[in-house]
């Protein structure tokens, strides 16, 4: 029997979730688990009511070549690491010592938000070009690690 290992597995998760998102440049999913148990997931897009990039004609980040990592408050989309958060603060579930699986490294945005939600552990299947989410993130004793196929 081939088991994927628990890292694997919600990574995975994590990897089904991104297809729900709706950014035109990346799609990017995020998994919070606690004890072996799903907390909440996210995907990247925008906010409940608001029109999505492609029904706006396109992508404003696109439009003004923005740089990947750059800029994120020209983004109409939340983060799927954001998006995950809320949904564990909406539902009322506490994810204080959890980790957290993203397809993708978090931004600075993302990781000042993993800090202070007590996510312990950071697990992501891809890197992504934002120096100073690494730098705070190693500051705050946190580590990325990256989990290859």
């Amino acid at each position: 029997m081939d088991r994927p290992s628990w890292d694997e597995y919600f990574m995975e998760m994590a990897e089904v979730t991104q297809k729900r998102s709706t950014c035109m440049r990346r799609q990017v999913g995020a998994v919070i688990v606690k004890d072996k148990r799903i907390m909440a997931t996210g995907y990247n897009g925008a906010p409940n009511g608001i029109a999505h990039c492609e029904e706006r004609g396109g992508c404003l980040r696109q439009k003004l070549n923005v740089p990947s990592g750059e800029r994120h408050e020209l983004c109409m989309a939340l983060h799927a690491e954001q998006n995950a958060i809320i949904q564990a603060a909406y539902l009322g579930q506490s994810i204080a010592g959890g980790t957290i699986y993203c397809t993708h490294q978090p931004c600075v945005i993302c990781a000042k938000m993993i800090i202070n939600a007590g996510i312990k552990r950071i697990v992501v299947r891809e890197g992504y070009p934002d120096q100073l989410s690494v730098d705070i993130l190693n500051e705050a004793g946190l580590t990325i690690e990256m989990l290859t196929r």
